[in-house]
């Protein structure tokens, strides 16, 4: 038996998007030129040279962060990005992962740290993050292409909104999972706050923290396909293809791609969170 009412939230919603869009014109194309910028800049900087001397930097990358292992994986692996022809697809998905990994940890960090030194943020933030991390992914395109039209910029906003959720969550595990008799060893020496976070908590909780990076990014990823639905392009707009044309070979040689960015991705930033703690036991 249906309900003798109804309530408008969504009208409420248009409502509102109507008034921001009207309202923030001016932020939001603000916003579209900064992350059109940044993501032109960092894509022709991963094609403009040739496929081997990248392929040689992210080999490099990988063999200083997690051995020679690591290394020739990642070389092997991008070389087969180049032989199904998608490596300027997987660069395109590369540049916006990377721009919206950099906003999320430039948002998600302070947040964390802030909800970890006031209990009440934490009250107030941890049923946002709640609300973030179960909303259906998609359902933030529909926001993001009213404010910034079709093409990467939806794509890149949906995946920072999307993925910053870990950021902050494990950023508050870490600071607050410091041992308290340290804290309160810098507060007898007299160290300031800031100084005792900057020195003591930050340093202590960074393979916690790196731990939500890396979240971060396999979030951030996760999104590429979805971005691709309005107009982001690279391995997601492949994906997107195989569906309406029914291409099971494209679709296959776009997802490997896919799989084979998050391997480098997750290995190489998991890397930094295992090489803090060894250098700490050490210590």
């Amino acid at each position: 038996m249906e309900a003798n009412f109804r309530i408008p939230l969504g009208d409420w919603v248009e409502v509102g998007l109507d008034w921001l869009t009207t309202t923030l014109d001016g932020f939001f194309l603000l916003v579209r030129t900064v992350l059109v910028s940044a993501y032109d800049g960092l894509e022709w900087l991963l094609q403009a040279p040739p496929y081997w001397a990248i392929i040689v930097v992210f080999a490099a990358i990988a063999w200083w962060a997690s051995g020679w292992k690591l290394g020739v994986g990642t070389a092997v692996g991008f070389l087969v990005i180049v032989g199904v022809n998608q490596w300027e697809n997987a660069m395109n998905s590369l540049a916006l992962v990377v721009i919206a990994t950099v906003v999320a940890v430039v948002i998600s960090i302070p947040l964390g740290i802030w909800a970890a030194r006031s209990d009440r943020a934490s009250a107030i933030i941890k049923p946002i993050l709640d609300f973030m991390q179960t909303m259906p992914a998609m359902v933030y395109l529909i926001p993001a292409l009213v404010m910034f039209r079709v093409g990467v910029v939806p794509g890149i906003v949906a995946t920072i909104i999307f993925s910053m959720a870990p950021g902050v969550r494990f950023t508050e595990l870490g600071i607050r999972g410091v041992d308290k008799e340290v804290v309160e060893a810098g507060h007898a020496f007299g160290s300031s706050p800031s100084k005792i976070l900057r020195q003591i908590q930050l340093p202590l909780a960074r393979p916690t923290i790196m731990a939500g990076v890396n979240q971060v990014i396999m979030l951030s990823l996760s999104m590429v396909v979805i971005a691709g639905m309005v107009g982001a392009g690279g391995l997601g707009g492949d994906v997107v293809a195989s569906l309406s044309r029914i291409d099971a070979g494209l679709g296959f040689e776009a997802g490997i791609a896919v799989v084979i960015l998050a391997i480098f991705l997750d290995r190489v930033t998991a890397s930094f969170g295992t090489n803090a703690t060894k250098k700490r036991s050490k210590k």
